[in-house]
């Protein structure tokens, strides 16, 4: 017998226009509620990852920016 998957049951609320237009979703796609919920949820965290890694390296260019602009000196 495979292992059982453990999942946690949620509860959320959407307005009635967000929750029709999921419930034609569901019906075209042929999917579930959890699965529309999962994919955007993981389609929400590899979103907000990227977000992060180009805030991250936008403040690396412009530290260095800053820091050609004092001629290579740095605080450190």
């Amino acid at each position: 017998m495979p292992p059982r998957r453990i999942s946690r049951t949620i509860t959320f609320s959407l307005p009635p226009e967000m929750y029709e237009e999921v419930q034609r979703v569901k019906y075209e796609e042929g999917r579930d509620m959890s699965e529309l919920v999962r994919e955007a949820l993981r389609l929400y965290m590899e979103d907000r990852e990227l977000r992060r890694e180009q805030r991250r390296e936008r403040l690396r260019s412009r530290r260095a920016d800053q820091s050609e602009e004092d001629g290579g000196q740095s605080d450190e």
